[in-house]
């Protein structure tokens, strides 16, 4: 599955609009700890997370992450969307909350 798929579904929404989205996804991460992601996070993955602010661009960015996605409709900081367009990291948004959203993301891997 690439990040692209997940734009096709009704409750996901493409932030960083200048990013490549070809990128394949390989698995999921769920998790709102900066520290928890960089220990446990795969390259490749999907990670889900209600953070807003930069930061999350930098792990990402390191454990070479397929994707951010925010859930419960939280809104990526300006300074989140910079940082990410600057690193070619996709962020996507969705009004789901996380476990909603991780279920998706699960299914659509496991077709």
């Amino acid at each position: 599955m690439k990040v692209s798929d997940l734009l096709k579904l009704e409750h996901f929404s493409l932030v960083t609009t200048e990013v490549n989205c070809d990128t394949e996804i390989c698995g999921g991460y769920t998790s709102d700890l900066l520290s928890d992601v960089m220990g446990n996070s795969d390259e490749g993955m999907a990670w889900i997370t209600i953070q807003t602010h930069k930061n999350i661009v930098a792990i990402a960015s390191l454990k070479e992450l397929a994707c951010v996605i925010i859930s419960n409709g939280n809104v990526p900081s300006q300074d989140l969307q910079d940082a990410a367009i600057n690193e070619n990291i996709p962020i996507l948004s969705t009004t789901l909350n996380s476990f909603d959203c991780s279920g998706i993301v699960y299914q659509l891997l496991n077709q």
